[in-house]
């Protein structure tokens, strides 16, 4: 597919320089051609693993225009976690930075897969005349795997074909509003949907994108400032410390949109962010990798309806399915059922996997074929908005009772004594599942330790109250930039487990 901005805009902004439409539109194409010559089989599988620039930017296009399946590596990962990607993709060409690629060790990459620099790779690309015009591939056909950070067990590899991600791209654009003259700020992982978005919508729309590996909140900032940024997408930790910051503000108001995903913002950090960017509007957005974005908030409600995930978004039909599988009723919790064509595909060489997340559609379904049943436990209000109760699997069973572990995050957080908190149901002989909550300090706070149990006690029921309380001067981040549920919680049972057998001995 031809990008279709103007050929003397500018499309990507990159250290070494600006490139325009028709720049990266050749680039692109010369770079389709070098991996056609590498990889001379249709349909196999090229990874990429480095940081953001220009070859993790020009990947997705180029190797499906070469007739290849893209799978971007997190620069973030281990050689043990990349080594299983690369195995279980049956990849036959990684190209990487060669810090990274040093560190994988003997057996690590696959005897038929090639390792390059991604320095080697775009020399050779530009000094090619081998030029491949846009691809005629089926919609249908795999374009992408990408894996996911591993939070339970070893990543798996959803399918994404062109058509989800050429749809998901036209989709946003088209309910962010997206214009000619906006410019993103890529700071998510372009191994991760909701990342390799920024890019991809902002160029539907014939926009720009700045690439950026951030060291700090404040390098977010002097970016935005220096390349006149228009659009910020992130996920609820960066936002957490985004807003902890003192913005100029007239760099605050170069800002026309914010858009979360990646977990749910809380009405103190919305009313945080509208504060700071009185000028942008601010997306709330769900989504989940197997079927890309299935919903977004009306900036305009932002403010009256702060924890709503709004309504589907362009080309997503969204259930809510009761446990008696049916469409639930007004405010009954069921089951978000994501329908239409930003379905995937299902996961790579996992046909059991595949088949507990992707079944038949429901009966109600306009689009019918396969859904994805994501597991997460939603409302529909009357008027439409859609509310998150939680995740069926997350769900906390504590002496009978099912516990939301958002609903204790939220109380936490709206004491104003703490900047962000974890909510986890730790195995107990007792309670069968005690409540553990881990906690990072609202900066500026003294006491906390000591007021937080009281004012939990005024805001929770006596069922919902944490058995601990841990305090965190940081909070650990996954390799997508989410806080680490699933860290935390092997480190607080393997705690809980010591101390049991330390009471045994």
């Amino acid at each position: 597919m031809a990008l279709q901005g103007a050929p003397e805009s500018p499309a990507l902004v990159l250290r070494e320089g600006l490139l325009s439409y028709q720049e990266l539109n050749c680039r692109i194409a010369r770079l389709s051609g070098w991996l056609r010559q590498l990889v001379n089989q249709p349909g196999a599988r090229v990874a990429s693993w480095a940081a953001k620039g220009e070859l993790t930017c020009l990947m997705p296009l180029a190797a499906a225009r070469a007739g290849l399946v893209h799978v971007p590596i997190n620069p973030l990962l281990k050689r043990a976690q990349v080594a299983h990607i690369l195995a279980d993709s049956g990849a036959r060409a990684i190209i990487g930075t060669p810090a990274r690629l040093t560190t994988l060790e003997a057996g690590d990459v696959p005897a038929d897969c090639l390792a390059l620099s991604e320095a080697t790779a775009l020399a050779e690309a530009l000094a090619l005349d081998a030029q491949l015009p846009p691809s005629e591939a089926d919609p249908n056909e795999l374009a992408a795997i990408l894996y996911t950070s591993g939070s339970t067990g070893r990543p798996k590899g959803v399918m994404l074909s062109h058509a989800n991600m050429w749809l998901g791209a036209e989709s946003v654009a088209t309910y962010l509003g997206l214009q000619p003259d906006d410019r993103a700020l890529a700071v998510l992982p372009l191994s991760f949907d909701y990342g390799q978005n920024q890019l991809l919508s902002h160029w539907y729309a014939g926009a720009s994108a700045v690439p950026l590996d951030y060291l700090t909140p404040r390098d977010v900032v002097k970016a935005i400032e220096r390349h006149g940024v228009t659009t910020l997408a992130a996920v609820p930790p960066l936002w957490v410390q985004l807003g902890e910051l003192d913005w100029p503000a007239e760099t605050a108001a170069k800002l026309r949109r914010l858009t979360n995903s990646g977990g749910a913002l809380t009405v103190e950090l919305v009313r945080r962010l509208r504060g700071l960017f009185p000028a942008a509007r601010l997306f709330a957005m769900y989504g989940l990798t197997e079927a890309f974005r299935s919903t977004f908030l009306d900036p305009a409600l932002i403010d009256s309806h702060p924890t709503s995930m709004g309504m589907a978004i362009p080309h997503a039909e969204i259930l809510v399915i009761n446990d008696a599988g049916e469409v639930a009723a007004d405010d009954e919790e069921g089951e978000l059922v994501h329908c239409g064509p930003l379905v995937a595909q299902g996961y790579w060489q996992d046909a059991e996997r595949t088949a507990e997340r992707y079944q038949p559609a429901p009966a109600a379904s306009l689009y019918g074929g396969m859904a994805v049943w994501s597991g997460d436990r939603v409302r529909r209000a009357a008027d439409g908005l859609l509310y998150f109760v939680g995740r069926r699997d997350a769900m906390i069973k504590c002496a009978g009772n099912r516990i939301s572990p958002q609903e204790v995050e939220d109380a936490a957080v709206s004491t104003g004594l703490v900047a962000e908190a974890v909510a986890l149901g730790i195995p107990d002989p007792r309670l069968g599942q005690a409540v553990h909550l881990v906690v990072r300090a609202a900066p500026g706070t003294s006491g906390a330790e000591e007021a937080l149990p009281a004012m939990l006690l005024k805001e929770l029921p006596n069922f919902m109250q944490p058995q601990h309380i841990h305090w965190r001067a940081e909070m650990p981040i996954s390799p997508n930039g989410k806080l680490d549920r699933t860290g935390l919680y092997q480190e607080l049972c393997a705690a809980a487990e010591a101390v049991r057998a330390g009471r045994a001995a």
